[in-house]
């Protein structure tokens, strides 16, 4: 296996609509699938839905679990931290560059990954027999997606992602516009989750790999890395 370049999308939000509360990218579900994948040698290029700087979810840098997985350490270095300053726009990348998508989590998601520049991405790396994964509320731009042959991506798929459990035990259930479990048991075939909310679960379907919170983001990167060797 040689080097490989994969490309990790962001949220470009940085407030929920109702409410005004700061949210974004949940820094933690990048720094440990960035990890995983650089230390095996391959490239990860980070991208947002608008282009830009990448609004970084407060509460992200504030979870004691995260700070365990060396977030805070990624935080506190500038080159890596630079990262984030001046993303290019996903309807501005050369998909081709990339053998896969990660699509990062954090509530922003749940606003601007319905974007259909997203959806187009997300399609592309899927109907190429490339990878697609996401973790967390990053499978809300799994939704939705059409292949070129006419189906659903999710069509007879399995998944996981953010639970409403979990949204309950992040206070969330008010600010967000829909479960997201509820929309991937919908559309995938089957939606499972860990016995313990906040637990590490991830799901293998072929190329398409799902994370179910931040506690899977390096367990994405790893079976990422499992596929592809």
């Amino acid at each position: 296996m040689g080097r490989m370049k994969f490309l990790a999308l962001s949220t470009s939000v940085h407030r929920y609509e109702s409410s005004g509360i700061h949210t974004g990218m949940w820094l933690g579900e990048f720094t440990h699938f960035y990890d995983v994948l650089t230390a095996a040698g391959h490239e990860v290029t980070l991208a947002s839905v608008d282009g830009g700087a990448v609004p970084i979810d407060p509460v992200s840098l504030k979870t004691p679990v995260i700070q365990m997985g060396g977030t805070n350490k990624r935080y506190e270095d500038p080159e890596f931290m630079s990262l984030l300053d001046d993303t290019p726009a996903i309807a501005d990348v050369t998909l081709d560059d990339y053998a896969g998508i990660f699509l990062i989590g954090g509530h922003g998601t749940m606003f601007d990954f319905s974007n259909d520049e997203v959806k187009k991405a997300v399609a592309y790396f899927a109907d190429n027999d490339k990878i697609v994964s996401a973790v967390c509320h990053g499978p809300c731009g799994l939704l939705d997606v059409t292949l070129a042959n006419g189906t659903k991506l999710l069509d007879d798929r399995t998944v996981t992602g953010y639970s409403w459990t979990e949204e309950k035990l992040a206070n969330r259930t008010d600010e967000v516009p829909f479960s997201l479990e509820d929309r991937l048991r919908e559309q995938a075939s089957e939606y499972t989750t860990a016995k313990i909310p906040m637990t590490k679960h991830v799901v293998v379907d072929g190329n398409l790999i799902t994370g179910q919170n931040p506690m899977s983001a390096a367990g994405v990167g790893e079976a990422v890395l499992k596929v592809v060797g």
